[in-house]
């Protein structure tokens, strides 16, 4: 899902005072060599440091953090699952801010531990890196591979309470903030076969922005949890909102392709396949679809690996592989047609790759890529002899396949000659940029940036508002090309998007390189109407399309504009309807309201003081929460097929605000 976090500009300088006023402390502290000293060195003992900086363990205190609380218990869970121990997790949403998450798994360990002589479960929720993950007799593969999982919860919880099940006793033991309250106790008995563990536990408020959960994100990562584990039931209720669903997919990762496809044209039932080699299970599922867009989705221990990684890298060397020999096998190339390339062979390709490694090597603390390089010719080998099985078994399918990937590379070759006009023709522009674009006269990107507006007369307007030195304004005719439902020769042969390429200076596909960049921020500025969010939707498609590594650089920003102008004294510049009743309520008499319609009302320096000043805008960045989900989402709305936009429609009429 794409998210837009807001970032204000005075609160980022603000910070950067900060970080100046600390490096000048340290400097003071470094001069005074005498005063450094042995009781100067500070130990954070148990999971003091966890509070002292989560970030480093959770990622953020934000929104993001209090929902990675959840995926850190349960991911304990479908630990057990992968273990062959748990069939079922139930996830509730409590109405007093709590959470309960709950499997009937094996149950955490109660006995005495001989090194610590306490219970097992007080280690691994009191504890950093304690765990049975380190131990491959008790879980050969693992998602969580850090051990800090429940212990970071019980940090950042000022309660936490859990239940287990075991043995036929029910135990129990509380904490605040990663301290227990007593000792491990048996509560009761439990049934022949009730197994497993309870974990309820309410985030600090004084750690976390919010702590309320979204259940749409809860909903998102645990179908991709049910797909990936076949068989698993994951229950979700929230008491709150009387929500709840239930995830359960017999058919796993089958089922996951044909999800991901629903709202496309499928050119054939999935194919699957699956195997274990030298201890790596490999599971994958393909299908091709009538659009144009890649959707590729790599997991590793059901970690969506975003960067994808060696298994990846894997499956697609063998793809282009067996349909290029299937292809010269059967005679399908002509005289002059060369070997398909791996773009063309990808067009329209949906493929879930999921492998469960039991010593996985991850690029960076976050788990996106997948670096072990023995993984890499497994999955490779493994996906050949599978395909090319599967294609002489299935010719009607293997041909299908083979002239789409034909097809695509006709399209790319058009689109190469596409291109390289719009080359020739920017070379006649001034130093190669398009004639519409206003530069800026610096030019290191990180100080540099671009807004990106909605026709010539908001166009005119920002020129005139906008700081020479570091702004830059790229005005669009009208409402760009939807590359959605267009081919790559259509939309490289679109003047509209051709410039804006040329403009931000990465390219794109093979040729994108970051390091080309053109300026820091890409702003969109679009009027605050119906049609200025459809201009901001279709810019957003062709980024997260064609420039996705933007988006995940966080380069990709959206301009709040003001709605309203209250004046009273003086002028006051409202963002919404509902701070606008607020202020109205608070104001005596009769003030002047006017209704900004579009950028184009505004002066040029109402413009700069609402819209374009650092000091006082407000930008929203743009982000990718769940790559899966904002796939769907762009399908779905600015895709070919109708009817799920349709449904889409009615299901929100309701939520919709319109200006009539």
């Amino acid at each position: 899902m794409i998210d837009f976090s807001f970032i204000d500009d005075k609160t980022a300088k603000q910070g950067v005072k900060i970080y100046k006023g600390s490096f000048r402390f340290l400097g003071e502290m470094v001069a005074k060599k005498d005063d450094y000293k042995a009781e100067k060195i500070s130990v954070l003992e148990g999971l003091e440091a966890v509070r002292k900086r989560p970030a480093m363990y959770i990622g953020s205190t934000g929104k993001q953090g209090v929902h990675h609380l959840i995926w850190e218990v349960v991911d304990n869970s479908v630990d057990e699952a992968m273990a062959g121990y748990c069939s079922e997790i139930s996830v509730k949403l409590n109405s007093n801010g709590s959470v309960t998450i709950r499997d009937n798994g094996r149950g955490i360990p109660v006995d005495i531990h001989p090194k610590y002589k306490v219970p097992a479960v007080e280690i691994v929720v009191t504890k950093l890196h304690a765990g049975g993950k380190f131990d491959k007799g008790s879980y050969a593969i693992s998602g969580g591979l850090h051990g800090v999982g429940i212990s970071v919860v019980s940090a950042l919880s000022k309660h936490m309470k859990v239940v287990i099940r075991k043995d036929g006793k029910v135990y129990q033991q509380e904490y605040e903030i990663g301290k227990p309250l007593y000792k491990l106790k048996t509560i009761g008995k439990s049934d022949k076969g009730d197994t497993g563990t309870e974990v309820t536990f309410t985030p600090d408020d004084t750690i976390f922005s919010t702590t309320k959960f979204d259940f749409s994100v809860l909903e998102t990562r645990f179908r991709e949890m049910a797909f990936l584990n076949k068989g698993l039931k994951i229950k979700v209720f929230d008491e709150i909102h009387n929500k709840k669903e239930t995830f359960h997919y017999e058919g796993g990762l089958l089922e996951f392709a044909k999800w991901a496809n629903k709202n496309k044209e499928a050119l054939h039932k999935p194919i699957y396949f699956t195997k274990e080699d030298s201890g790596i299970v490999t599971e994958v599922a393909i299908q091709y679809n009538g659009g144009y867009q890649e959707n590729v989705l790599g997991f590793v221990n059901t970690i969506n690996t975003v960067e994808g990684g060696t298994h990846v890298s894997g499956f697609r060397t063998a793809l282009t592989r067996a349909i290029n020999d299937y292809a010269k096998k059967n005679k399908m190339f002509k005289n002059g047609d060369g070997n398909l390339s791996g773009d063309d062979v990808r067009e329209g390709l949906t493929a879930i790759i999921s492998v469960k490694v039991p010593e996985p090597q991850f690029e960076g603390q976050t788990k996106t890529k997948l670096g072990n390089s023995e993984v890499k010719g497994i999955i490779d080998r493994i996906s050949m002899a599978a395909l090319m099985e599967y294609f002489e078994e299935n010719p009607s399918v293997a041909k299908r396949i083979v002239t789409k990937g034909m097809d695509a590379q006709k399209a790319r070759s058009a689109a190469k000659k596409a291109k390289d006009l719009v080359r020739r023709k920017s070379a006649f522009s001034v130093g190669g940029l398009p004639g519409k674009l206003a530069d800026c006269s610096k030019r290191k990107s990180e100080d540099t940036e671009v807004y990106i507006v909605e026709g010539d007369s908001a166009g005119g307007s920002a020129k005139q508002a906008r700081n020479k030195e570091f702004q830059a304004i790229l005005p669009l005719r009208g409402k760009i090309l939807n590359v959605e439902k267009s081919n790559l020769v259509k939309i490289f042969g679109s003047e509209q998007i051709s410039n804006l390429i040329t403009a931000i200076g990465t390219g794109v596909a093979d040729n994108f390189d970051v390091n080309k960049l053109r300026y820091g921020k890409v702003i969109i500025m679009t009027d605050a109407d119906v049609d200025g969010a459809h201009i901001m939707t279709l810019l957003l498609t062709f980024f997260f399309r064609f420039m996705k590594e933007l988006i995940d650089n966080g380069n990709i920003y959206i301009a709040v504009s003001p709605l309203y102008k209250v004046r009273k004294k003086k002028d006051h510049y409202i963002y919404s309807d509902a701070e606008l009743k607020k202020m109205l309520d608070g104001i005596q008499g009769n003030p002047n309201v006017q209704r900004f319609k579009g950028l184009g009302e505004m002066n040029p320096e109402q413009l700069w003081e609402t819209t374009m000043d650092p000091k006082r805008r407000l930008l929203k960045k743009v982000t990718i929460e769940d790559a899966v989900r904002a796939d769907e989402v762009f399908t779905k709305l600015m895709g070919s097929v109708v009817e799920p936009r349709k449904q889409f429609i009615i299901e929100k009429s309701e939520e919709a605000e319109v200006d009539i």
